[in-house]
């Protein structure tokens, strides 16, 4: 016991350094992140049931975005569920998309100023699910604190086709030629239909777990962002992790392909 009390004082003490030694430093706008190893922390940390794993990472989501305040961040998209992921067995999809549904109720429902979307193919979602989402950020709009975005039922090449979809549909309806829009069609009209069209631009991208590829995530949104690897399993990701991936993003040069 007074091994973790120690161990707490001298990390919150190393959470005030970091902080501190980023004062003036370049910093993300707009941070994207892969919640990634719940399961594997579930079976490491000797669980047999593995959605202990989700649970304990779902809990943890509002502790990072209340870091993401504090290190003056404007954006913040986190990727709790993929496209692919929606294949999983029933047994295991079913549990998993009713801690989704609680982590995102949760953080809606903190006494914090943020502002919460749903983004993905929220069509492929079950109708219950998509509908208590839906319910759970509704209350959120106009606020003006922290934007969130929720990836869930999401892959960045559906988005795409999504986006360019969107923007015919748009066209069409409106009265115009198709074939105007295709000869016209530019880098814009993607970014305009995309699922979250607004706000800056994605700075800086996390992924933790160890594993070292995008798996998809904001393929387009991810064309000059800067990425960051962690070994540390989602579940167990802390404030300290956070500091030192924006330590990693102050010294880079970013030249935008230049």
């Amino acid at each position: 016991m007074a091994y973790r009390a120690l161990r707490a004082a001298l990390e919150a003490v190393y959470v005030k350094r970091l902080a501190r030694k980023l004062d003036g430093k370049p910093r993300p706008r707009h941070v994207a992140i892969m919640l990634d190893g719940n399961r594997r922390w579930a079976r490491g940390a000797g669980h047999d049931d593995v959605r202990e794993g989700y649970r304990v990472g779902g809990a943890k989501v509002g502790d990072f975005l209340r870091w993401c305040d504090a290190a003056d961040i404007e954006h913040v998209t986190l990727w709790m569920l993929s496209d692919d992921n929606l294949h999983r067995p029933p047994a295991e999809l079913g549990p998993l998309l009713e801690i989704i549904e609680e982590t995102v109720a949760s953080i809606c429902a903190a006494d914090e100023d943020w502002r919460i979307e749903v983004i993905g193919a929220l069509d492929l979602l079950p109708g219950e699910t998509s509908r208590s989402l839906k319910d759970a950020v509704a209350p959120t709009t106009g606020r003006n604190g922290l934007k969130v975005d929720v990836a869930v039922g999401y892959g960045g090449r559906r988005e795409i086709i999504d986006a360019v979809r969107s923007a015919f549909d748009k066209h069409i309806s409106s009265g115009g030629d198709p074939r105007e829009l295709a000869e016209n069609f530019d880098l814009q009209h993607i970014s305009d239909n995309l699922y979250s069209p607004a706000g800056p631009d994605t700075d800086f991208i996390i992924r933790t777990s160890g594993e070292q590829r995008l798996s998809g995530f904001l393929l387009w949104q991810s064309a000059y962002a800067e990425v960051h690897f962690v070994e540390v399993l989602w579940p167990a990701f802390r404030q300290i992790d956070l500091l030192r991936a924006l330590r990693s993003y102050a010294v880079r040069d970013r030249r935008y392909g230049r």
